[in-house]
């Protein structure tokens, strides 16, 4: 049986598994925390022996197990062609020949693409955009990423920086992003910066119990405390997670009419927020956006938590070396 090594490399964690060439299953799915204030080797040389655990695993549960490449995704922008990773604002790489790397300590060839495209890639080919043409996908951890599918093919743009969605403009003059724009979506909605929203309202004098789930100390705070203290009750942690949806909203809308999908994945933490997050967020879509475009088009939460990356990852090997798998295998 034939697998692909599906690696994401998030902000927060690198995720590896072994993907089936047609998709069907993923087999010896591990993970660890990236750690990237260790800087970059340290990183490189975890993910290479997770990587190996991986092949390893793999091979002893399934004895005829063949591992035929490797698909990397990671945060960009990149040069896939020459596969390299050029800046990634919240791991500090810059012009790292990533692909090479991979390909020289597992000696096996690879692939390179965009983390939030790998995510979207794999929703499309496996979960919630399974059997769609026109697709769109945001990730929302650290930063936030996206992905877009268009006629059945993932779009890349001209020089790679298709679907950096987290990084366009909602308010010309707001918040400093880590890329050094101002009012970027990032900005406000990222998992840091929806922790560091309700941190600041906080310390301004707003009422709340989001410090009792952390012991007192704020800095501990994460997008995650703020989704349970909103399904908790709490007003101010609710007020958080509808601006968060108001955001979203708004660059969801711009996307409608840009390119007029039939789904919408949102991916990541943020999905833990439920209906909290999404029912204001369809609203927002409804608001804003052209009514043709809403009315076709779904906007649903993802379906392959915490895997989505790793399948897109893969599939975008398969596809780059020109092993065709249609989306409804």
């Amino acid at each position: 049986m034939r697998f692909v090594l599906g690696i994401d490399i998030g902000g927060t964690n690198l995720v590896v598994g072994s993907v089936a060439e047609d998709g069907s299953a993923l087999h010896a799915l591990g993970t660890e925390p990236t750690g990237a204030e260790a800087g970059e080797r340290d990183v490189l040389d975890r993910l290479i022996a997770l990587a190996q655990r991986t092949i390893a695993q793999t091979r002893r549960e399934i004895p005829d197990a063949e591992i035929i490449g490797v698909g990397v995704g990671a945060p960009g922008p990149l040069d896939t062609k020459s596969g390299i990773v050029l800046l990634t604002p919240n791991l500090g790489w810059v012009n790292l020949p990533l692909r090479g790397i991979i390909h020289d300590r597992l000696k096996l060839p690879a692939s390179l693409d965009n983390d939030a495209n790998c995510a979207v890639l794999g929703e499309w080919w496996r979960g919630a955009a399974r059997g769609t043409r026109n697709a769109i996908g945001i990730t929302i951890g650290t930063g936030i990423g996206g992905g877009i599918i268009l006629d059945g093919q993932l779009y890349h743009g001209s020089s790679d920086c298709a679907g950096e969605i987290g990084h366009t403009t909602i308010d010309s003059e707001g918040r400093r992003c880590k890329c050094g724009n101002y009012g970027c979506l990032e900005a406000y909605a990222s998992g840091p910066n929806i922790a560091l929203r309700a941190c600041e309202e906080i310390n301004a004098g707003a009422e709340s119990r989001l410090s009792k789930y952390v012991d007192g100390d704020l800095k501990r705070i994460t997008a995650q405390t703020v989704y349970q203290a909103a399904h908790d009750g709490d007003e101010l942690a609710m007020d958080v997670v509808n601006d968060t949806a108001k955001f979203l909203g708004i660059g969801i809308a711009n996307l409608l009419n840009i390119f007029n999908p039939e789904v919408v994945v949102v991916c990541g933490g943020v999905t833990l927020a439920g209906e909290h997050l999404f029912a204001p967020l369809r609203r927002e879509v409804t608001r804003r956006a052209f009514k043709p475009a809403v009315s076709v088009c779904r906007i649903v939460p993802c379906e392959l938590t915490g895997t989505a990356g790793v399948y897109g990852a893969a599939k975008a090997f398969l596809d780059q070396a020109g092993h065709r798998v249609s989306a409804n295998a």
